[in-house]
């Protein structure tokens, strides 16, 4: 490792003496006069306790402890070159990290098609990806463990205090038993609907979507009859495949074909759906004190997706 009380300049000086194996020709090379040189290496040696040069009238030679620096000292003198630039690429977010997390739904289209193509846009910047619920993720913001979250919410009722960016809207749909007798039908009383058993997240996990939901049921007269409750979308859908209820999901969801599920939208519910119709929306959530440059990179970068599509 090298000494970091030594500094850079006569590094320089090593590294010259060392290449060119004479005192004259590196101080040339350095534009200075040849007793600065061998002063400096002299010093040099007296601070590592090793001698780096073997040296007579006629010759010096890299001692195998002077042979053993030169490789680390070009590294240090090219690495030390770079810092200027690095400290404006992380001033301007052209480096750095971005720790983000993302619910379930997300990952079926957008993180996988963002990820690509930031990383296609900013190169120098290392996204760092883990799958929480909202719950986690505001944990885990507040705990500065990530940088930003991917959340599911319904429509107009983002975590508070936060900053965010609006990055999709979609309606909930059913999720039903295949071998159900309301699979079969092409038309679903809403009422009938209503009546059956529920597979549904816990209400810490998304509390405004988990609300709305169950809004509905209370505008309809009805009292939900929970079956089971589960933390991910997946899970949901697989215990609709095994019988225990239905599910309201997010109509993304209807990506994850899962045999023995079938999906229905609202057009598919009489009466038709009205305003209670649950939605949900998926936002971009960050601290708006978070001044890590590379994080208002991606934000600009989501924001520029959004627009283009």
């Amino acid at each position: 490792m090298i000494e970091p009380g030594i500094d850079l300049r006569t590094w320089r000086q090593f590294l010259a003496v060392a290449e060119e194996l004479h005192f004259g020709r590196a101080a040339q090379r350095l534009a200075m006069t040849q007793p600065p040189v061998t002063q400096a290496i002299i010093r040099l040696e007296r601070a590592l306790g090793v001698r780096l040069f073997d040296r007579t009238r006629r010759r010096v030679a890299l001692t195998p402890a002077g042979s053993a620096l030169v490789p680390e000292v070009r590294t240090l003198l090219v690495q030390a070159q770079a810092l200027p630039q690095r400290a404006r690429a992380a001033a301007l977010g052209e480096v750095g990290r971005v720790r983000l997390a993302f619910v379930s739904t997300a990952g079926f289209e957008q993180v996988p098609a963002w990820v690509g193509a930031f990383r296609a846009h900013s190169p120098g910047v290392t996204l760092e990806l883990v799958e929480a619920t909202g719950d986690v993720q505001l944990q885990a913001l507040a705990r500065h463990e990530i940088d930003a979250g991917l959340m599911l919410h319904a429509p107009g009722a983002a975590p508070p205090g936060l900053a965010r960016s609006a990055v999709g809207a979609e309606p909930m749909v059913l999720a039903l038993p295949a071998q159900h007798p309301l699979a079969q039908a092409w038309r679903l009383t809403l009422a009938a609907v209503l009546r059956e058993p529920l597979v549904i997240f816990p209400r810490r996990i998304v509390p405004s979507l988990h609300d709305a939901i169950m809004a509905m049921y209370q505008a309809a007269g009805q009292v939900p009859r929970v079956a089971q409750e589960a933390i991910q979308m997946q899970t949901i859908v697989n215990l609709v495949a095994g019988g225990l209820g239905l599910a309201w999901v997010p109509a993304s969801v209807m990506q994850f074909r899962r045999e023995g599920v079938v999906y229905r939208a609202g057009a598919a519910v009489r009466p038709a759906p009205s305003a209670s119709w649950p939605w949900c929306e998926t936002s971009l959530i960050w601290s708006a004190e978070n001044p890590l440059p590379a994080l208002a990179r991606f934000v600009d970068f989501v924001r520029g997706q959004m627009a283009a599509d």
